[in-house]
C-alpha cells in the first residue's frame, strides 16, 4: 500500500514555485504500547471525565481554559479559538538560509521526507533547489502554518529527496545556563585528556543506525511472547540479554590506558552483575505448570 501524503501543498525559493509532498520520516506505531489493566477481571482501564465535588461530566459541558494563578482559569469558547486560528497555508516560502550544521539540535522536533509533485516541471524544478542545497552545503528556513498553527521549518538535500524538519522556536528551549552552572570547574589532567581524545579517534566511525538495537523493546516482545505462549516468565540476565553493566571505574587513568591499548576495561574496575531472578508465575500458571520452561537467549 503507498503511503499516504501527511501534507500536500508548493515549496517557492523566490519567483520558483514546485509542488510538494510531505511523508512523516518515523514509525512512531513501532512502540509497543503499555496499557493499565484491571488485575483480576484483565479489562483495560478506562478514565471518566468528572470535576471536583461535582462528578462526571458530560463532553457537552467541556471547553478549554488556560490557569493563570492557582485554582483560578481563563476560561477560553472553541467559537474564541477558532478565530485566532491560521489558515493552513499551502505554500512554504523559503526565506534564510545557513550552514548545515549551524542549527542547534535542541530546536530539532519532527522530520518529513519531502517529493516532488506528480508532474515533470515540479520535478526539474525540485531537483534544481536539492542539487543547489546540497552543493552549498546549506538549510532553507521558512515557515507553515497546519491545524490552526505555524511551525519554523528547515529544508535540506537527503538522498534523491529533501528532508524538512519542524523546529521550535525559541521560547520553547530552555536556558542550560541555570543547570550547567552547578558543574564544578574542574581542569582535566592533560595526559588523560589526550587518552580521551586518543580512544575517540579509535572509535570514531561513519554512523550506521542499524547497529544500534533497543535491548528493551528486545526484552518487552520475548517477554510478552513468553507470557502469551506459557503463562510463565523466565528471566534473562544481562549477559544473556547482550547488556553489559556499567561498571564502577576506581582509576580514570588506568581505565583510559586500558581502552587506548584495547584490553578490557573490566581491568579497571567491574560493575555489578544483575542476579538472576527466580521463575514467577502468573496465577493461572501456578495451578497448571509444575515447572518452569527453560531459559532461553535472547537473539
Amino acid at each position: 500500500m503507498p503511503a499516504r501524503a501527511y501534507w500536500k501543498g508548493y515549496l517557492r525559493l523566490s519567483l520558483v514555485t514546485i509542488g510538494i509532498e510531505l511523508y512523516t520520516a518515523v514509525n512512531s506505531g513501532k512502540e509497543t504500547a503499555l496499557h493499565q489493566i484491571h488485575k483480576s477481571s484483565g479489562k483495560r482501564i478506562r478514565y471518566e471525565k468528572v470535576a471536583p465535588g461535582i462528578g462526571a461530566v458530560k463532553a457537552k459541558d467541556i471547553v478549554k481554559g488556560v490557569e493563570v494563578d492557582k485554582d483560578e482559569y481563563v476560561v477560553l469558547d472553541p467559537e474564541e479559538l477558532d478565530e485566532i486560528k491560521l489558515e493552513s497555508r499551502r505554500t512554504i516560502d523559503l526565506v534564510q538560509f545557513v550552514d548545515h550544521d549551524e542549527i542547534d539540535p535542541r530546536y530539532y522536533e519532527r522530520p518529513y521526507y519531502v517529493t516532488p509533485a506528480g508532474d515533470e516541471v515540479a520535478a526539474e524544478g525540485f531537483a534544481v533547489i536539492r542539487e543547489a542545497l546540497r552543493g552549498g552545503k546549506k538549510i532553507g528556513l521558512g515557515q507553515m502554518a497546519t491545524r490552526g498553527r505555524d511551525q519554523i521549518c528547515a529544508v535540506r538535500a537527503c538522498g534523491d529527496g529533501l528532508l524538512l524538519e519542524t523546529l521550535r522556536y525559541a521560547t520553547e528551549v530552555k536556558d542550560s545556563d541555570t543547570i550547567f552552572d552547578t558543574i564544578p570547574n574542574v581542569k582535566p589532567d592533560r595526559e588523560m585528556l589526550t587518552l580521551a581524545n586518543e580512544l575517540i579517534k579509535k572509535k570514531t566511525h561513519k554512523f550506521d543506525p542499524d547497529k544500534f538495537k533497543s535491548h528493551y523493546a528486545a526484552a518487552l516482545r520475548a517477554l510478552i511472547n513468553e507470557k502469551k505462549k506459557t503463562g510463565e516468565v523466565s528471566h534473562a540476565s544481562d549477559e544473556e540479554l547482550g547488556v553489559k553493566g556499567q561498571g564502577n571505574v576506581i582509576d580514570l587513568m588506568a581505565a583510559l590506558r586500558a581502552s587506548v591499548k584495547g584490553k578490557a576495561a573490566a581491568k579497571a574496575g567491574k560493575g555489578p552483575t544483575r542476579k538472576k531472578t527466580a521463575t514467577r508465575k502468573t496465577p493461572t500458571a501456578r495451578k497448571s505448570a509444575k515447572k518452569a520452561p527453560p531459559k532461553r537467549k535472547a537473539s
